[in-house]
C-alpha cells in the first residue's frame, strides 16, 4: 500500500479535531519512517527485486520492530502520547480525542499493509508472518489504492470549510499522488539497493508532508484582505 495510506489522513482531518494535515500526514505512514530508518541503519532488511510482486518489487523480509503487529500498536500508543507535547510545542490546540485519532491513523498503516502485502507482516518478533496479498494481483491493488484516496479526499473536502482556491489546491494534490502511484505500480524501472529504498521513501514521504503543510496554509484573497 502506498498512496492508499493517505486516504486515512485526508479522512481524519475535520475542523472539530483541529489536527493539522500534515501531522496526519506523518502518522499514516509513521511506520515506514521507522521502518526506513532501521533499515538505513542496518536494523531491519530487505531486498527490491524486480518482480517479486505484481505490485511491488519490495521484499522486506525483516521488520519486526516497524511492521509486527505488537510494535505497530506499540507505536500508535507513542504518536497518541506525543501528540500533546508536540501541540504545547508547536502551539496547537489539543483534545484527548486528537490524540486517539493520531494513535488510529498510525495504526492505519498496519491494517492497509495487511490488505496489500505478502505473507511477511508478522505479529510478532519475526513470526507468525501474515499478509492477504493483494500486490499479487495489479489491478485491483491499483484500484484500491486510488478508491481509498478518493473516498479520503472528498471527505476532507466535505468536512472541512476551505476557500475555493484551497479545494482546488487539494484536488490538484490527489490527482499527482494518483500520476505517483501509476508510476509506483505501471511504469518499469531498475531495482534500487536497500539503503537507496529506504532514503527515497523518507524524502517522497516528506515532500508529501510539506505539500500537505502549506495546502493548509492556502487562504482566498478575501481572508488575506481582512487579515
Amino acid at each position: 500500500m502506498f498512496v492508499g495510506h493517505y486516504s486515512v489522513a485526508f479522512a481524519a482531518k475535520t475542523e472539530r479535531n483541529r489536527i493539522p494535515l500534515w501531522v496526519l500526514f506523518i502518522a499514516v505512514q509513521f511506520l515506514d519512517y521507522i521502518w526506513a530508518t532501521l533499515v538505513l541503519l542496518g536494523i531491519e532488511k530487505l531486498r527490491v527485486i524486480k518482480g517479486f510482486t505484481a505490485g511491488s518489487m519490495i521484499d522486506s523480509y525483516f521488520h519486526p520492530y516497524s511492521h509486527s503487529l505488537i510494535m505497530a500498536i506499540l507505536w500508535s500508543c507513542v504518536a497518541a502520547v506525543a501528540y500533546k507535547p508536540l501541540c504545547s510545542w508547536l502551539g496547537y490546540s489539543y483534545k484527548k480525542s486528537a490524540a486517539f485519532i493520531v494513535g488510529i491513523a498510525v495504526f492505519s498503516h498496519w491494517i492497509l499493509d495487511l490488505i496489500a502485502h505478502p505473507r511477511d507482516l508478522p505479529i510478532y518478533d519475526n513470526k507468525w508472518k501474515v499478509g492477504f496479498g493483494l500486490w499479487n494481483y495489479r489491478a485491483p491493488e491499483f484500484a484500491l489504492e486510488i478508491g481509498l484516496l478518493a473516498v479520503g479526499i472528498v471527505l476532507y473536502l466535505a468536512r472541512n470549510v476551505m476557500p475555493v482556491i484551497r479545494r482546488i489546491a487539494v484536488i490538484a494534490f490527489g490527482l499527482a499522488l494518483v500520476v505517483v502511484q501509476i508510476g509506483d505500480t505501471y511504469v518499469p524501472r531498475t531495482p534500487l539497493t536497500s539503503k537507496a529504498t529506504a532514503m527515497g521513501v523518507w524524502v517522497f514521504y516528506t515532500l508529501f508532508v510539506v505539500v500537505a503543510f502549506f495546502l493548509e496554509k492556502i487562504r482566498s484573497r478575501k481572508q488575506i484582505d481582512v487579515r
